[in-house]
């Protein structure tokens, strides 16, 4: 294990954060808010101890970079820009446990918010906040192999390791190139949702923003009522449609703008992906028109959006879905497992899991029926292995697993039966919103401190999906 090294790659890509703070910065400069203070100071404390790291265990270039060392400089990375991205809510007045929440929060893209009263912080602080989780929702790690020479060898260490899906794959032979693809693609999706906003009446800073938290499924909002702040039909279903193009696979909105027209209904999981969805706000508006709303476009509207917003794991809201009847609660609960498509920004167990999970039961009961039949599970017309499959298997039972025990403990230090349930599914699923204290209409900053450092975890663990984060605890990972 190159200690040195592995330490040298956290100091430069904590570097760039500290850069990344000077956008903020000029927030501030251009709203003339007496906040430009605190940025000053996060970014001098960034910048300084990061120059420091890299001088100080400064080592040459290396040819390789195998699996073991990619996964602890992307467990390194995401916990350091966890704790200095948290500088800015730290001076601001947060506790440190609240600010470093705040902050793992954003850049897992999970939305799970401490502040209480949002519209009361400066410009510039929301927009730290909005950045944060657009520089996560692709991965710091993919975005350094794209800017950083010095990672183009051995870079798919790190790529495996960032974003660990069932089939991790690469759109060109160097995956420098592969990480710049996806993050064009992420760029000009942005910035279409941010002039389409302006278009439909929101302001250019907070049609940035919320651009900035739409596309890496966050969620974060600079309104105190989320997206239900605008109350506008047209700002929803823009939020909508880009919402549920985060979800899909990056690689193929590559393909798509290739030319590939039908791209998203040939490809098994995005399909898969689009029919759960359409039958889950199917259901969603049977459950809740007549109910919580008596005419027919705004059922759809609302059952769409938060739909489409708990699937994606994007969090925004425009209801509060816990006023609706039970049945519509249990799907949305359900609907935080599911996920989005492997390869997009999205959180949860993923489509392409859940897809992998239904054919092996097919499987199992076709092979009770026909037992000397050889039945062989296919994604895309080619063949799965069964080394893949056991991959998928053991991390939906790690999931489960986790999820349950989070939500023991969570009970364990007094939260109610809901609120343990909504966060411990909230978290790992890097969701947002949940249930009880934890709802749409509320935050996170009831959760006893013990809590909000458990979620933290869950929230890592859910951005990293799990395996990059729990090998570490393993002694035999440690041994030559």
């Amino acid at each position: 294990m190159n200690w040195r090294f592995i330490i040298t790659v956290t100091g430069i890509l904590n570097f760039f954060l500290g850069i990344a703070m000077t956008a903020a910065l000029g927030c501030c400069l251009i709203y003339k808010e007496p906040s430009s203070a605190i940025f000053i100071k996060s970014i001098i404390i960034t910048v300084a101890a990061s120059l420091s790291v890299i001088f100080i265990f400064k080592t040459p270039r290396t040819d390789h970079i195998n699996h073991k060392e990619g996964m602890v400089i992307v467990a390194l990375a995401w916990l350091s820009i966890g704790f200095f991205g948290a500088f800015p809510f730290y001076f601001e007045g947060e506790t440190f446990t609240n600010a470093f929440f705040e902050s793992v929060s954003g850049f897992t893209t999970t939305g799970a918010s401490i502040l209480t009263d949002i519209e009361a912080k400066s410009k510039g602080l929301l927009f730290w906040r909005s950045l944060i989780q657009w520089i996560g929702g692709m991965g710091i790690i993919v975005l350094s192999i794209a800017i950083l020479p010095f990672l183009g060898v051995g870079g798919m260490e790190l790529y495996k390791a960032e974003v660990p899906s069932p089939v991790p794959d690469k759109l060109k032979p160097r995956i420098k190139d592969t990480a710049i693809i996806l993050w064009t693609a992420y760029l000009l999706l942005t910035a279409l949702e941010a002039f389409l906003l302006m278009l439909a009446g929101m302001s250019a800073y907070d049609s940035i923003c919320h651009a900035f938290t739409t596309m890496p499924t966050g969620g974060f909002s600079v309104k105190n009522a989320s997206i239900g702040y605008y109350n506008n039909i047209y700002i929803d279903y823009i939020i909508i449609l880009f919402m549920f193009l985060a979800g899909i696979n990056f690689s193929l909105h590559f393909q798509l703008i290739r030319g590939k027209t039908l791209i998203f209904w040939r490809d098994s999981e995005c399909r898969f992906y689009i029919i759960i969805t359409l039958a889950i706000i199917g259901v969603l508006f049977f459950l809740i028109y007549g109910s919580a709303y008596q005419n027919i476009g705004d059922a759809l509207r609302y059952s769409a959006f938060q739909a489409i917003s708990i699937i994606t794991t994007t969090g925004f809201a425009t209801a509060d879905y816990e006023l609706w009847i039970p049945g519509a609660n249990i799907l949305l609960l359900f609907s935080m497992f599911l996920g989005a498509s492997a390869g997009s920004t999205g959180g949860g167990m993923k489509s392409l899991r859940i897809m992998l999970c239904f054919k092996y039961c097919y499987r199992e009961i076709f092979s009770l029926i026909h037992p000397r039949a050889v039945s062989r599970i296919k994604i895309g017309g080619k063949t799965v292995s069964d080394k893949i499959i056991r991959s998928v298997l053991g991390f939906l039972a790690l999931y489960v697993g986790i999820f349950a025990l989070c939500a023991i403990l969570l009970s364990a230090i007094g939260l109610d039966f809901a609120t343990s349930i909504g966060a411990a599914a909230s978290a790992l699923g890097n969701i947002g919103p949940g249930f009880g204290l934890v709802g749409p209409a509320e935050n996170y900053a009831a959760i006893p401190e013990a809590g909000k450092w458990l979620l933290v975890l869950c929230m890592l663990l859910g951005r990293l999906e799990i395996y990059t984060i729990i090998v570490l605890f393993i002694p035999e990972f440690w041994r030559r």
